[in-house]
């Protein structure tokens, strides 16, 4: 019975990692994308003459 608690401790530790890692890269910024991938094919990139 004691295992169940210990793997339900380690469990919730490794949850509550991901949810801290998680909200630390939301506040970073990582997830701001203004142009996602799949629509960044769609436009053409401006050509710098030289």
């Amino acid at each position: 019975m004691s295992v169940i608690v210990i793997l339900l401790l380690v469990s919730l530790a490794i949850a509550g990692g991901f949810l801290i890692a998680f909200l630390w890269s939301v506040n970073d910024g990582q997830f701001e994308d203004n142009y996602s991938p799949a629509q960044r094919i769609l436009f053409e990139d401006d050509e710098k003459e030289e």
